[in-house]
């Protein structure tokens, strides 16, 4: 079935190119189009507030790797600060077909990607399609916007389509079944895809229900079988790395990252991955150029952030680790420096005190200074008493510093010790839980129990919350000897808790599975998570 004819009359385009022969070419083709609302504008710091004001059916964003501001950094600004609507067509022009150009314009996911100079059949071709697709899923996005996903999962069967319009419907429901946590339909969903079709996209979702469930062992064939297949599809690569991290085997993960990073090197989050493990791996060299390469990309991106500069830092230290103190002057040196310098270019980022005065006290007590090191000790808990939140510097120093970090201790029982000013807020609950569960799939344990007893706070009915907590719990007493008794009475606390609430069919299942975990020997556990986490 051919997509039927698109009434372009009524579509508001928003053209950004910087090359104005470009621009005026492109313009010509949409007039042709039938298009008189354009608005083409150079690449400039204001595009981004047309961008998220205006109401536009198709944003043609060019990309000239010339230019002062690009069109790869506007389209991972857009991305980044959610401007990038469902109802709206982004298409990706750029004259620079590089590998690395294009496989980042991918990692940013707009609805197209053209290469420049283009025809005119060209640019109808895909925009035809486009439209089209966005008009039969109008009602489906609406759904996922207002966050009814169940609903947008009917509506998909619901939509008349055939052949490789049908196909993108039918992904479309698939991935709205991962986001629903609904893994074991999503497995059957997307391995009969996989059989039939054997397309990539289908494979990696079919790995992502697996894991959803605890099914590593299927998952990680698929995704290495994935890697070698299609050796440019960087997220397979992203998959495999978190996967590998979750069962503990760091030197793979370390392979796979630094080999997504080479066929791809202009994704800071990527590169910041990389130079985390291999300071876990001691490869001190290769989380140098890492680190190096976060920084030079963050002069232009909106992932931005003091922390490149602190982890080079603290590579630095841990380099001085095994020098004699007539060699460790000049390190000391390139320490200061990198901390002055992100001091300077990040003064308003009070955060950034605590973490250096941190790192300055670590370096301090590596070098046997102690006075010095309780003095920078000191400094860190000042300026984390001007911060809004609180902070554990014990478990910040350990993050900072590239240990591993262990499960806090005990929290207070949900309900006691309620601070002042505390609120009734189940909406809140639920996006803090949310990120508990982020934090701990980046093995940030501290931050996610952190974020969990919040939850909790703000919701003591909140049941997912509750179940989480349980299962951190029961983790760490398996982990660590000390306090086990100690943390095996508050899984059975949260548990029972648990129990008194109205559970869905997932989170009963969860409660059923930990109650059973609690009972047998600690020794019989599995090693590791014991599953991934409700959301």
């Amino acid at each position: 079935m051919h997509p039927p004819k698109i009434d372009y009359s009524t579509k508001r385009v928003l053209l950004i190119e910087s090359s104005g022969n470009m621009r005026s070419t492109i313009v010509y083709m949409l007039r042709q189009l039938g298009i008189a609302n354009i608005q083409a504008v150079t690449i400039n710091s204001h595009v981004l507030e047309l961008i998220k004001d205006g109401a536009f059916d198709i944003i043609l964003l060019g990309h000239n790797g010339s230019d002062q501001l690009t069109g790869l950094q506007l389209l991972e600004e857009s991305r980044f600060l959610g401007y990038i609507k469902p109802e709206a067509c982004w298409m990706f022009m750029t004259g620079d077909s590089s590998q690395e150009v294009i496989l980042h314009a991918i990692d940013n996911q707009p609805d197209a990607l053209l290469t420049k100079p283009f025809s005119m059949d060209e640019l109808k071709s895909r925009l035809d399609l486009l439209i089209f697709r966005k008009d039969a899923l109008r009602e489906v996005d609406a759904l996922v916007e207002r966050g009814q996903l169940d609903m947008a999962v009917k509506a998909c069967d619901q939509i008349e389509l055939s052949g490789s319009d049908y196909d993108y419907v039918q992904m479309m429901k698939g991935k709205l079944l991962l986001q629903l946590n609904r893994f074991e339909e999503a497995e059957r969903f997307f391995k009969q895809r996989f059989t039939h079709h054997n397309e990539k996209e289908s494979g990696l979702c079919l790995a992502q229900a697996c894991m959803g469930q605890g099914k590593y062992a299927v998952a990680k064939p698929l995704l290495i079988k994935l890697v070698a297949k299609f050796p440019l599809f960087l997220s397979a690569y992203d998959l495999l790395a978190k996967l590998y991290e979750h069962e503990g085997e760091l030197i793979p993960v370390q392979d796979t990252l630094k080999d997504a990073t080479q066929k791809s090197p202009l994704s800071l989050l990527r590169q910041m991955e990389l130079g985390r493990i291999a300071v876990y791996t001691k490869t001190l060299e290769l989380a140098e150029g890492a680190y190096r390469k976060s920084i030079s990309l963050g002069r232009d991106s909106c992932y931005s952030s003091p922390e490149p500069f602190l982890r080079l830092a603290n590579v630095r230290r841990l380099e001085m680790a095994d020098l004699p103190e007539s060699e460790q002057l000049g390190l000391q040196g390139q320490f200061d420096e990198l901390l002055n310098t992100a001091s300077y270019q990040y003064p308003k980022d009070k955060a950034l005190k605590v973490k250096t005065a941190l790192l300055r006290s670590q370096l301090s007590s590596d070098m046997g200074n102690e006075d010095d090191a309780n003095r920078y000790m000191v400094e860190a808990s000042k300026f984390a008493g001007q911060l809004d939140q609180s902070l554990d510097l014990q478990r910040e120093l350990l993050d900072i510093t590239g240990d591993r970090l262990p499960i806090l201790e005990q929290r207070p029982a949900p309900g006691k010790d309620k601070p002042k000013g505390y609120t009734h807020d189940p909406e809140m609950s639920i996006r803090v839980n949310r990120l508990g569960v982020k934090h701990y799939l980046a093995d940030k344990i501290p931050q996610a129990i952190r974020y969990f007893g919040l939850a909790i706070e703000n919701d003591p009915k909140n049941s997912r919350a509750l179940l989480n907590l349980a299962q951190l719990f029961l983790e760490s007493a398996k982990q660590e000897s000390t306090r086990r008794e100690e943390r095996l009475k508050m899984v059975t606390r949260y548990l029972r808790l648990a129990e008194r609430m109205t559970l869905n069919e997932l989170e009963t299942k969860k409660l059923t599975l930990l109650k059973a975990c609690s009972k047998v020997s600690l020794e019989k556990l599995p090693e590791g998570s014991l599953g991934v986490l409700l959301k």
